[in-house]
């Protein structure tokens, strides 16, 4: 068993990692809420735009058709796909990072065609250590998501699209069901899938008029829609990594209790011991003094 000076060093270096631990978590908690306020704030307006392009839909089926066009000439073996990998700038955060990898790893990597971007530098670092190519002029980090930079990947994404770079582009995302549930998931951003309004009703419909065209307003909501879409991923992952963080340092935390808890006990069974033993040292000298007078 180890002496009572070794257990209190390491009770020490203990309660120095639970301090850290315990500020990652509340530092997680703040930014979570950050992010969640955000997101809450923007979906209203994406929503319109779902709905928008569901509408104009309804009055020109044939609208649009660059973007829902699903390249069928093209063989399956031949068709080029993107993934958008989104990770976290860092570690520490349970199995967030590699949940969203394994899926990126199943679906990208079933054929060399694919193309990888990678956004987070732990997605980034993985694949460049298993030789996995990425495009090393997409650089984005993970922290602070905003429209801006949703709008560069989306219209990055687009451009591609439209060039026949790209037959297929999804993205691979970590989605919050709730306050402690987050799933890692994969959804196709291009091409785009035709959904009914929410709000079909055709009377309004013939109400609606489009200057200067259709096709014209058509083009230019659908960047804002995937830029929306694009951004509501990224600001999910984000609050998914913090929550995954805020819980892996919350269990960190407690476990360095309850290993305090019984480093506690172990420390006082061995001051015990000490202390016995002293006793014992000391009454054996008393007795050997008190025979030698005799």
């Amino acid at each position: 068993m180890a002496n009572s000076r070794e257990i209190q060093a390491r009770m020490k270096s203990i309660k120095d990692t639970m301090k850290i631990t315990n500020a990652m978590c509340m530092i997680s908690s703040s930014k979570l809420q950050k992010a969640r306020k955000d997101l809450k704030n923007t979906e209203p307006y994406f929503y319109a735009i779902q709905d928008a392009l569901a509408k104009i839909l309804d009055l020109s089926p044939e609208t649009g058709s660059e973007f829902f066009n699903e390249r069928e000439n093209i063989p399956k073996k031949e068709r080029k796909q993107g993934y958008i990998v989104v990770t976290a700038d860092k570690g520490m955060a349970g199995a967030y990072n590699h949940n969203v990898i394994k899926i990126a790893e199943k679906e990208a990597l079933s054929d060399n065609k694919n193309m990888l971007f990678a956004v987070g530098q732990v997605g980034r670092r993985y694949f460049e250590k298993k030789n996995i190519p990425v495009d090393i002029n997409f650089k984005y980090t993970a922290q602070n998501p905003n429209m801006n930079r949703a709008r560069i990947i989306s219209e990055k994404m687009v451009d591609l699209f439209k060039s026949g770079e790209l037959d297929e582009v999804y993205i691979v995302y970590t989605r919050m069901l709730n306050s402690v549930t987050f799933n890692a998931e994969i959804k196709q951003l291009l091409p785009l899938k035709k959904v009914k309004s929410i709000h079909a009703d055709e009377n309004n419909y013939q109400t609606c008029y489009f200057e200067p065209s259709v096709d014209k307003v058509f083009d230019y909501i659908i960047p804002n829609y995937i830029a929306g879409f694009v951004y509501g991923a990224l600001v999910e992952s984000y609050c998914s990594e913090h929550n995954a963080r805020m819980m892996a340092m919350q269990t960190a935390t407690d476990a360095a209790k309850d290993m305090l808890k019984q480093l506690g006990i172990e420390f006082n069974r061995a001051r015990q011991a000490a202390i016995t033993q002293e006793i014992t040292e000391v009454i054996a000298g008393a007795k050997a003094q008190k025979n030698k007078m005799k």
